[in-house]
């Protein structure tokens, strides 16, 4: 992957064709919580049209009867995604697969007939290696590690644009690399002394039968899980040891709370010199300048002066704040974002509107919902 960081249509009903539509793209995987995720934003979007809807576990199924919520707006058919038939029929396949699928099924005739951007972790990481010490398995195509562009808007915009690959960041990463990116760019922080502690809502587990995520294993509790071990891990340090100039290691532990949707990440990191926190704050502007999906949250911010995941749910936004504890000399900073939107669909759409030359905003200027 690279690692530069810069400023089957037989029993598919056809959608109808949107005024000016001109980019057909396929949700391979469309039954998950983020292939609805995706099929919702991009109905709303003015310069695509879904062309195809996969799905094993629901082929031959109305998406309708599947999510009730999309009747009268979704009447099409899932179908078997035969990724290699697919790509011959549109101009972009989204990926929403279990991880280790994606990269059994991607290989240079699909990537000759259509762009890709895989949602899963499959090419994430720049190391074959790592996805066996991380996810268990051998990686089957290593050569396109090499090719994968890592899909952060705001760090690899220019990579994005002209990539045929694109490997959509997870959930947790996507919160904890630019909750930190600015800090670690800076050389603010003690490297060393990082600590990332993530809270998720539920439906980042994703849409499978697990006992830990039934009602009752999940309802009025939090619990940490995979301790010391999460897969996000690597990904993380990944990306932000370009934006330090050198290799470290962080403590990322990451937690399941009794919500259906949101990552709120707090971060602590010992500060390598005395600064103020509104010198980081205005570290934090430059480097988030333009940026239309970042918003910062300050003290001038009133009451709300640190992110909460309520205020980015159902929008593509990734809200940051931060404190400096003068006593410790610590700086602790808080990124919240919608895990299926920011950290998954909207992402990819943004992704996509980066490869088509098109506004990266478009069809992702949702306002978050509230109360929901």
């Amino acid at each position: 992957m690279s690692a530069v960081i810069n400023e089957t249509k037989s029993k598919q009903a056809p959608v109808a064709a949107k005024p000016g539509a001109v980019k057909n793209v396929a949700i391979v995987g469309a039954t998950g919580y983020t292939g609805q995720e995706l099929v919702r934003l991009l109905l709303q979007h003015p310069e695509v049209q879904i062309a195809c809807a996969a799905s094993h576990s629901n082929n031959g199924k109305s998406y309708a009867s599947v999510y009730p919520g999309f009747q009268s707006i979704a009447d099409f058919v899932c179908q078997e995604g035969d990724l290699a038939q697919i790509a011959s029929q549109v101009d972009l396949i989204f990926l929403a697969l279990p991880h280790g699928q994606a990269a059994s099924k991607v290989d240079a005739t699909v990537l000759e007939k259509c762009k890709v951007i895989d949602l899963s972790a499959d090419f994430r990481l720049d190391a074959a290696a790592d996805y066996k010490s991380w996810y268990a398995f051998e990686h089957p195509q290593p050569a396109l590690l090499e090719e994968a562009v890592y899909g952060l808007p705001e760090l690899n915009r220019i990579e994005i644009a002209s990539a045929s690959l694109i490997a959509n960041p997870g959930c947790y990463a996507t919160c904890s690399i630019l909750t930190l990116a600015p800090l670690v760019k800076a050389n603010l922080i003690e490297l060393d002394s990082l600590v990332i502690d993530a809270k998720s809502g539920v439906s980042g587990a994703g849409r499978g039968f697990d006992l830990g995520v039934h009602f009752n294993e999940c309802n009025e509790s939090i619990k940490a899980y995979k301790v010391g071990c999460h897969r996000h891990t690597p990904e993380i340090e990944q990306v932000l040891a370009v934006l330090a100039g050198q290799s470290f290691c962080t403590s990322f532990t990451p937690h399941l709370v009794p919500m259906n949707r949101g990552i709120l990440v707090t971060a602590y990191a010992k500060l390598a010199s005395k600064i103020s926190q509104a010198e980081i704050l205005e570290i934090y502007r430059a480097f988030f300048k333009d940026e239309p999906f970042v918003r910062l949250f300050t003290p001038q911010s009133g009451t709300y002066s640190i992110p909460e995941t309520r205020f980015v749910k159902g929008s593509n936004f990734c809200d940051i704040g931060l404190t400096v504890d003068a006593r410790t000399n610590r700086v602790i900073a808080v990124g919240a974002i919608d895990n299926l939107v920011k950290g998954a669909a909207g992402q990819a759409i943004q992704n996509m509107n980066l490869l088509f030359g098109w506004a990266e905003a478009t069809g992702l200027q949702q306002a978050p919902i509230f109360p929901a």
